[in-house]
């Protein structure tokens, strides 16, 4: 007998201006000293002026602290400067704020609080990784997800390589959707963020795991995306589509439950290699590898396609994928993202290194058909 758990995180609260419910629900978690983990970049804007508005400005390094360190791509020192931070400061709990980075750190921060000497090598040796601090996460872009995840993906010291750290325990006590959080977020980084969240539908839902929710989810969060994204790149204020981005975020992360594909396999080692932004890295990737797994398996973009509108319920197998392939590749270019990897840096020395990577990364483990190394060298170069 083959049996599947089901489960379904966190409580979440949803609205404009939902950041100033921020200090009650703070008390509610018995954190009356919390450590806002978040990056260098974000404590210039807006968004964080109300963050410390709602936490109050006058109570900083007294009654709330904090960590702005982490990198665009969040490494292990991150992890435990800011775990260093909490410990020095006395905290009793975490408000992980920003994209996917400070809040993956902002988690996973809390292992090295329970546990300082942790090994994250040998993470999945650990036996008891209860009792973590509350954690609050509130996200500034629409992309990872990250804040409903059980995981934090890390660079490690010891190998230089993404690694995934998932244990149920991750997972944030409470998540804030504020989409007035979000306004701020230039055009670029709304696609690249908001594109990582239409791999996250797109590739959890062709996963052939078992797993009917996650699938619906997938793909309301696809059609979500589709009417959305486009609205908040064009324009940033436009609160419906903010709001509604950052709950196709979080639902493209409840739906990688089932697990992901070829796409992030190849995306994740133009990070750690390359500096990529994730979201863009899954974006350059995205059509290339729909199209490897379209030609190995037919028909398994149909309802992808009625999720994005198509009308692709009396054409062929064959065609429901050329006719959805073709609408996501048109409406990535429409936001930007149709982009040579050679035009953000990448170059052809760094191909060996980058297919050694993605042989190795666990998320093709998972995809729909099976990919080998030489079926990455070929994606690689012909989105390269």
């Amino acid at each position: 007998m083959n049996l599947t758990t089901f489960s379904f995180p966190t409580p979440t609260l949803y609205g404009p201006g939902a950041i100033s419910e921020l200090p009650t629900r703070c008390q509610r978690l018995a954190m009356r000293r919390p450590l806002v983990v978040t990056d260098s970049g974000l404590v210039a804007t807006a968004t964080f002026a109300a963050v410390v508005k709602a936490l109050g400005a006058a109570g900083r390094d007294r009654d709330w602290f904090l960590y702005s360190g982490v990198h665009p791509n969040p490494v292990e020192q991150d992890v435990r400067e800011a775990a260093q931070s909490y410990r020095q400061h006395g905290c009793d709990g975490v408000i992980a704020l920003g994209g996917g980075s400070p809040l993956d750190a902002g988690k996973a921060a809390r292992l090295l609080v329970k546990r300082p000497e942790l090994d994250f090598t040998k993470f999945y040796d650990e036996t008891d990784l209860s009792g973590l601090a509350p954690c609050i996460a509130i996200p500034t872009t629409a992309g990872t997800g990250s804040e409903v995840g059980r995981s934090s993906v890390i660079t490690l010291d010891a190998t230089h390589r993404k690694a995934v750290l998932f244990h149920p325990e991750l997972l944030a006590k409470l998540v804030i959707l504020d989409p007035e959080l979000t306004v701020g977020l230039p055009p670029k980084l709304t696609a690249a963020t908001g594109a990582d969240a239409l791999t996250h539908c797109i590739e959890s839902f062709t996963c052939p795991q078992f797993h009917p929710m996650c699938d619906g989810i997938a793909l309301e969060g696809i059609r979500l995306i589709v009417e959305a994204l486009p609205r908040a790149y064009a324009r940033g204020d436009d609160l419906e589509a903010r709001g509604h981005m950052l709950v196709a975020a979080a639902m493209g992360a409840v739906a990688f439950q089932k697990d992901l594909g070829v796409v992030h396999s190849l995306a994740h080692p133009l990070s750690t290699i390359c500096g990529m932004h994730h979201g863009l890295a899954n974006a350059l990737c995205l059509v290339a590898g729909m199209r490897f797994c379209a030609a190995r398996k037919p028909g398994i973009y149909r309802r992808v396609g009625l999720a994005c509108g198509l009308e692709v319920l009396k054409v062929s197998a064959a065609e429901a994928d050329q006719q959805t392939i073709a609408f996501i590749a048109d409406f990535l270019a429409r936001i930007g993202l149709n982009a040579r990897l050679t035009a953000q840096g990448v170059q052809r020395e760094q191909l060996d290194a980058l297919v050694a990577q993605a042989v190795e990364d666990p998320c093709h483990k998972t995809n729909v058909v099976p990919v080998s190394a030489a079926d990455f060298r070929n994606l690689y170069l012909e989105v390269l």
